[in-house]
């Protein structure tokens, strides 16, 4: 009998609450944000609520001009803070960010089997070509895009290879002491291609839990149909449900091309929330996270995404397809540069409208703004209209709103028949329901 479907919730591990004026007051809970400790604290509250996976962001640059009003991506490894949280808690999912830009695939394969093996079986890589960060590594500038997804396809070829290389039953035979039949499991790989060289096999067999996860995070063309070829979950930008349907079914589309089943990539879109007992409490904490966007910095983002300079144009006027420049002309995100185009060529919407899209003052994430009950209503909907699959949970405005949801809407959420009351499995493949 097909199990009923439900949601898949991860937790991203950044203090997404802190912004603006909140960073500068410090944290909540007692531990700065760069100790494990802290980490450590969100993820048990995490597990507790039995949500798959926690997941942290990362960026291999510091972005001194934002220190002031976030903690940003400026954080611990990713992949050394999961593993020392894999001995701080025993279920949830741990999802790690490799950029496939910058590193080499022998080591990303090795770190992250290496993770796999530290959990017991509840790894997750993050798969980001980067949108920044070359000067840190050599004098050439950022690849364009195109560029980087072709380095990142055969990045994800070579680590997969690398995984396959050193089968878990190759340990079990040398167990046996077989050392023909051990000999024999072990394979070079010997890839050569456009940007790789690596001859393997990797020095770390493989889990007997299964291969690891994959996900990845950008909806460009480049980015949907990489998803489509390998992901298993992409991390969607998606400010609005049918931002998060279009992008659902253009996957699934794009799956079946490619020989997949249509279900085989989760979209679980960011779900960037203010929760409080009441709505006139959520509204202020709002209010006060966006209070240090100030109009220029609106128009300023609004020209970094479209590439268009709003400034002398009256609120009230509409913003029509004749104002915008071409679609094709290089931009930073080509995913937020699509998703505010496409905002603007349905509903034309006036100028003051433009300036408050969550891609203009945030990260083109869906905000929640109330009540738990709020939340549960507005997480039923996208669900059912086939807009998502899950969400990852991006709490706003003050940890209190993370508490709420941990401990509330995730409740609320199993009544419904929606999420789970407990862990079904120990391993992320288990909890998502990977085959």
């Amino acid at each position: 009998m097909k199990r009923k479907r439900q949601l898949c919730i991860g937790l991203s591990l950044t203090a997404t609450w802190m912004k603006g004026m909140s960073w500068r007051q410090g944290s909540e809970g007692g531990q700065p944000p760069y100790t494990v400790a802290f980490y450590a604290e969100l993820a048990r509250m995490a597990e507790k609520a039995k949500l798959d996976f926690v997941f942290k962001p990362d960026s291999l640059v510091l972005h001194i001009d934002a220190q002031g009003r976030s903690p940003g991506f400026g954080s611990l490894d990713p992949t050394i803070m999961l593993a020392s949280i894999a001995r701080e808690t025993e279920r949830i999912g741990l999802v790690t960010t490799m950029s496939t830009t910058f590193n080499p695939p022998y080591v990303a394969a090795r770190q992250l089997q290496s993770l796999h093996w530290a959990s017991n079986g509840r790894a997750g890589w993050n798969i980001v070509t980067s949108l920044d960060g070359a000067d840190n590594f050599a004098a050439s500038p950022m690849p364009p895009a195109e560029e980087r997804y072709r380095k990142a396809n055969e990045f994800t070829d070579v680590v997969r290879k690398l995984w396959g290389s050193y089968p878990y039953e190759a340990l079990e035979e040398s167990q046996v002491a077989d050392q023909e039949a051990d000999k024999a499991l072990l394979v070079p790989i010997n890839h050569a291609g456009e940007f790789f060289t690596v001859k393997g096999p990797l020095n770390v067999p493989a889990h007997p839990s299964g291969q690891i996860p994959l996900f990845q995070a950008g909806a460009s063309d480049a980015g949907r149909n990489f998803a489509a070829m390998t992901a298993d979950a992409i991390f969607a930008a998606s400010p609005d449900m049918a931002a998060g349907i279009e992008l659902r079914q253009d996957l699934q589309r794009r799956a079946a091309a490619y020989g997949r089943q249509p279900d085989a990539i989760r979209v679980l879109p960011g779900m960037y929330f203010f929760l409080a007992r009441t709505r006139e409490e959520a509204q202020e904490m709002y209010r006060e996270a966006h209070a240090h966007f100030s109009a220029a910095r609106r128009y300023a983002s609004i020209q970094a995404i479209l590439g268009i300079d709003l400034s002398s144009l009256p609120l009230d006027q509409r913003v029509t397809a004749e104002l915008l420049p071409d679609a094709q002309q290089p931009v930073r995100s080509r995913t937020h540069a699509d998703l505010l185009r496409r905002f603007v060529l349905t509903r034309q919407p006036a100028v003051e409208e433009l300036l408050s899209r969550p891609e203009v003052v945030g990260s083109a994430h869906w905000v929640v703004v109330g009540t738990p009950e709020d939340a549960l209503r507005d997480v039923a909907s996208w669900f059912e209209a086939g807009a998502m699959d899950g969400l990852i949970a991006l709490p706003g405005g003050s940890i209190q709103s993370l508490h709420l949801f941990c401990s509330e809407l995730v409740p609320m959420l199993v009544e419904r028949g929606l999420f789970r009351s407990e862990y079904t499995g120990n391993t992320l493949r288990e909890h998502m329901g990977i085959e």
